[in-house]
């Protein structure tokens, strides 16, 4: 569908985006009183197109991961700009509107992820339950406990934030926490997920992280600090936290992390929820002009090629089908780790390189790795 700006001289702006349910005239009190976007409509040749508004100046539509940013175009000379996105089948995406270097989330839009996200999903996208929608100028709930961990091998204070889902239970060790506190509901879906009895009750730590590529990377200080001193906080907190059955749970470096830590720590950790796992990384990858293009699956690749897996091990594996050039690296491991001896879960997400796709795996796969 492309619809026709007044600018061109070849239709008037009555009932313009009538084709989305927005009848009326652009850029009229009316008009934006009554507009809730983005709003979608089937494509000719499959897929959909994606009507994004913006009130006010020129912006671009920055995506996570899916897509180079989109120019919104303007609705002759009102303050309506506009842009129709081709989306395929089957995505749920985090956007957000770049005016003049700042962000902004879509204030049409009432699904937020933080103070300048929006999160959009096509029609056809399964439903996330457990996930409430939240506003962008929503406030989070918070864990009441938390540990001050002074960490002597990765060296620095953080604030690592403790929830009992359900009174507590298994330890499920959210990586990058601080994205799972505050930009998407975790704590109040995973209370959801206990409730409704699919999963059990488990304790959740939130693992804040402060370099990402150090950290994550297949370096073992992270988790000797994680066994050492974390864990004996977490402990001491006086809450149900049985650390004898662990969840890790990572997502892109943080799922090469989940797996890394599972292979060389069997003693810790045996039961992983990885969502788009960064399997590509390897030593030096991340100098190169394209960290993706080595041999499929990396060094964990390598790893596995060498090594059978350690006993026991309990594995989830999801990533974005829209993910063409991570899937790759992903099945490579994948293949590699149930063939070293691991019990394996394969999954795939409506979705991109993305943490508003990953939500329903998270669940599912924490209450999988459980048993």
């Amino acid at each position: 569908m492309r619809l026709t700006d007044p600018a061109s001289g070849r239709a008037g702006t009555e009932h313009a985006f009538a084709a989305y349910g927005l009848p009326g005239e652009p850029g009229t009190e009316a008009f934006w009183l009554a507009a809730r976007t983005p709003v979608s409509v089937p494509a000719g040749g499959g897929g959909w197109s994606t009507l994004f508004l913006w009130r006010g100046a020129a912006a671009d539509i920055g995506f996570e991961s899916w897509s180079e940013p989109v120019p919104l175009r303007r609705w002759g000379g009102t303050d309506c700009w506009y842009a129709e996105v081709r989306m395929p089948a089957r995505l749920r995406v985090t956007y957000q509107f770049l005016v003049e270097g700042a962000a902004h989330a879509d204030p049409f839009n009432p699904a937020g992820a933080g103070g300048d996200r929006s999160v959009a999903a096509t029609p056809d996208a399964p439903a996330q339950p457990h996930w409430p929608v939240v506003g962008a100028a929503d406030v989070l709930p918070l864990p009441r406990t938390r540990v001050r961990w002074s960490s002597e091998r990765l060296g620095g204070r953080r604030t690592v934030r403790v929830h009992p889902a359900g009174g507590g239970g298994p330890v499920v060790l959210l990586l990058d926490g601080d994205d799972w506190l505050y930009l998407h509901p975790a704590m109040t879906a995973f209370d959801s997920a206990v409730a409704g009895g699919e999963m059990p009750p488990v304790t959740l730590v939130f693992l804040p992280v402060r370099d990402r590529e150090a950290e994550f990377a297949c370096r073992p200080a992270l988790w000797e600090a994680v066994r050492d001193e974390l864990l004996p906080l977490v402990a001491r907190t006086g809450l149900p936290a049985d650390g004898d059955r662990l969840v890790v749970a990572g997502q892109s470096l943080g799922g090469l992390s989940a797996l890394y830590a599972a292979l060389e720590f069997p003693g810790l950790v045996s039961r992983v929820a990885c969502q788009s796992g960064s399997f590509w990384w390897a030593p030096g990858a991340t100098d190169l002009a394209d960290p993706l293009g080595g041999p499929a699956g990396g060094a964990l690749a390598a790893r596995l090629r060498e090594r059978p897996a350690p006993s026991g091990l309990r594995i989830a594996f999801d990533v974005g089908e829209h993910e063409t050039r991570m899937l790759p690296h992903c099945e490579r491991v994948e293949t590699l780790t149930a063939r070293a001896g691991a019990t394996v879960r394969v999954s795939r997400s409506p979705s991109g390189h993305d943490r508003a796709g990953w939500r329903h795996a998270l669940l599912r796969d924490v209450a999988w790795a459980l048993g």
